[in-house]
């Protein structure tokens, strides 16, 4: 016979649970996160924060396994393959429930399970798409290794063992040079490979590359590959719930923190780590299957380093308050879909039982009924007198728009003195948040008037917004001051505004020194605490900043006394090249050094023999072996790693009067290279 169930290799009675512990996930998973976001909120430290995180991921995934178990039927279940459909299969068992008990209403839940089948189909399709995404995108990374890297040189090999060894990591790791990523980043589990791209081993002090392989290895002394493995693993299982991206994005984040922390406490320097960061997000590209050190905020992430508050610690009192309501939310949503799924007379897993004889039916036995009394009783005369209130209370809510409201979330509302008046105030203002956002609102003290004011000054902040900018204490008049001071910002960047402190004052001030700077960059300044002092003297030294470039100078400590210093050896520098100069670590005492060899380098040139690693000890060893050479010819002999022991080894196989292009020909083809070497 031919049925219609589209999966007819799967049971009906497996189907039947695998339904249900589809469906009982959309309220098991909101709850697992609520719980998660309220004991997140209360854990100080990041590695505890990521510890609960990845604890509720774990409980994500064993909850449907779970559920499915407990649906199963038990003994006493016909056997399922010799049901015809699984249709059929709950038609009849609906007409033998309702033989057994009139009171349960089975016959609307059934009409509903015909759509189990193409639930479990869809969420089939949904896992077979992302495994093939997962698989592709491992695929992917596979091939650019294989292809596109290559060994780093001794010298960051070097630097790499010796913090592997602070760290106390005894695995084998590679460590790999690459162009197809612009930040280090940490692929493999068992044998784990760190990527050193170009542009860090170039773009990077020697002290940041430092803080950045650290950041990695710290990722692989965590074992956080094998967790972020887990995290693809649920996402692809429970891709249809969105509290599970939200809290891999949390674990994510945290992650990163602890990496941050760890590379700190190893190498101790957190602005030189900021400053890293900041070039590193400038670079910023990354597989999601490799776990890269210029990954999530940049903003919070620098403060963090930086031990400066972010902008989460503030939100901390809403964000446990919001959790608890969708706890509160998602156990009701649940209770009600238990409700549904197991109902007293019918089990879960929709018995196949045999047709009820009279005998085993029940015959509802009336309730016996008593004598109208004259007098109420003591608990029927306070119902009675509390009965008004609550209506009217319940009906002023409807009226304003919120019906279908919980017990819990009445509760809320009127324990916050949420009132039918102050939803219709606050609906006149344009704003119609739902329950949980006017406890949040109400909690916040975020009244009618305030949020006039706004409307008045021309801003028009959302729910969320409003509540935010309550929390941080921005006003209208804070607003409106910020207008008259020449800019004119959004409600993001007003919030942001709040949080770093920019003040009318400071935005004045900032013009007043030649500035134009808009709403974010203003931000960015008054984070990296560019002040107009510093913007000033700038200016009297013949360097005008715009936004961008102020940051940057800022970020890489470029001085007013640097550019004097700088200046005071015949370098007349722009800021552009005063922050590539810094970023190599390009001193005063360096050029001095090299000028006092004969030596008259350009700032590119300054720069390249830094990144190199031209050292004045090498110029020297270059010139007492006899060679009169320019900037561009140390460059090349450094680069082809021709050093004085080199030449020393050229004179002892009687080469004479070479010439440094021939001992550079002489380095490549390895003709001095003895057997060791090669």
């Amino acid at each position: 016979m031919i049925t219609t169930n589209p999966l007819t290799w799967i049971s009906p009675t497996t189907m039947h649970s695998l339904g249900w512990a589809l469906l009982h996930f959309l309220w098991q998973g909101t709850a697992l996160a609520a719980l998660a976001a309220a004991t997140m909120a209360l854990c100080r430290r990041s590695s505890a924060r990521h510890v609960v995180a990845v604890g509720a991921l774990l409980l994500m995934l064993l909850a449907p396994i779970a559920t499915f178990f407990y649906v199963q039927p038990h003994s006493g279940v016909a056997d399922a393959r010799n049901a015809p459909s699984f249709a059929a299969e709950v038609r009849a068992i609906t007409r033998r429930a309702a033989a057994t008990s009139g009171t349960i209403q089975t016959s609307r839940i059934a009409p509903s399970l015909d759509a189990f089948p193409w639930l479990v189909e869809g969420w089939l399709l949904g896992v077979a798409f992302f495994s093939l995404r997962t698989a592709g995108g491992f695929v992917l990374l596979e091939r650019e290794r294989r292809k596109r890297s290559s060994v780093v040189s001794e010298r960051v090999l070097e630097i790499c063992y010796n913090l592997q060894d602070q760290l106390g990591i005894r695995r084998a790791i590679r460590y790999c040079e690459c162009k197809w990523l612009q930040a280090p980043a940490v692929v493999g589990w068992f044998r784990p490979i760190v990527f050193l791209p170009v542009t860090a081993l170039t773009g990077l002090s020697e002290e940041q590359l430092q803080l950045v392989i650290a950041h990695e290895l710290a990722h692989i002394r965590r074992f956080d590959p094998f967790v972020n493995v887990f995290q693809v693993c649920v996402e692809t299982l429970l891709f249809y719930h969105p509290a599970v991206w939200w809290l891999n994005k949390k674990i994510r984040a945290e992650r990163e923190h602890c990496c941050d922390e760890m590379a700190v406490d190893l190498c101790g320097n957190a602005v030189e780590y900021a400053r890293a960061l900041t070039l590193m997000e400038e670079w910023r590209s990354a597989p999601v299957f490799a776990m890269a050190a210029n990954r999530g905020p940049l903003t919070e992430r620098i403060l963090r380093v930086l031990g400066l508050k972010t902008f989460g610690a503030g939100m901390r009192g809403i964000g446990l308050a919001t959790s608890l309501l969708c706890l509160g939310t998602a156990l009701i949503a649940g209770n009600t879909l238990l409700g549904i799924a197991h109902p007293k007379s019918v089990r879960a897993g929709f018995f196949l039982q045999s047709e009820p004889s009279s005998q085993n039916v029940a015959t509802p036995r009336p309730e016996p009924q008593s004598k109208p009394s004259s007098k109420p009783s003591a608990g029927q005369s306070a119902r009675s007198e509390s009965s008004p209130s609550a209506s009217s209370y319940i009906d002023g809510m409807k009226a304003a728009g919120l019906g279908d409201l919980s017990v819990d979330e009445l509760i809320a509302l009127k324990t916050q003195d949420v009132t039918p008046e102050y939803v219709h105030e606050m609906q006149k203002e344009g704003v119609s948040p739902d329950a949980h956002k006017l406890i949040a609102m109400r909690v916040q003290d975020v009244t009618p008037e305030y949020i006039r004011e706004f409307h008045e000054a021309g801003l028009q902040p959302d729910d969320d917004h409003l509540i935010a900018l309550r929390v941080q204490g921005a006003d209208a008049k804070y607003y409106s001051a910020i207008k008259q001071a020449g800019i004119d910002p959004d409600v993001d960047h007003l919030i942001s505004m709040k949080v770093q402190g920019v003040t009318p004052e400071y935005v004045r001030e900032m013009r007043a020194a030649g500035l134009a700077a808009n709403a974010d960059q203003i931000i960015s300044l008054k984070v990296q605490d560019v002040t107009p002092e510093y913007l000033k003297n700038m200016h009297d030294l013949g360097i005008d900043l715009n936004g961008n470039s102020a940051v940057s100078m800022r970020v890489q400590d470029v001085t007013p006394e640097y550019v004097k210093e700088m200046r005071g050896l015949g370098l007349k520098l722009s800021a552009n090249e005063l922050i590539s100069m810094r970023v190599q670590d390009v001193t005063p005492q360096y050029v001095h050094e090299m000028q006092s060899l004969g030596l008259q380098p350009s700032t590119n040139e300054l720069v390249s023999m830094r990144v190199q690693d031209v050292t004045p000890e090498y110029v020297k060893a270059l010139q007492a072996a006899g060679f009169k050479v320019g900037v561009n010819d140390i460059i090349r002999a450094k680069v082809q790693d021709v050093t004085p022991e080199f030449i020393e080894r050229a004179r002892q196989h009687g080469f004479q009067n070479l010439t440094l292009d021939k001992l550079i020909r002489l380095r490549e083809l390895g003709i001095l290279d003895s057997k060791a070497d090669i």
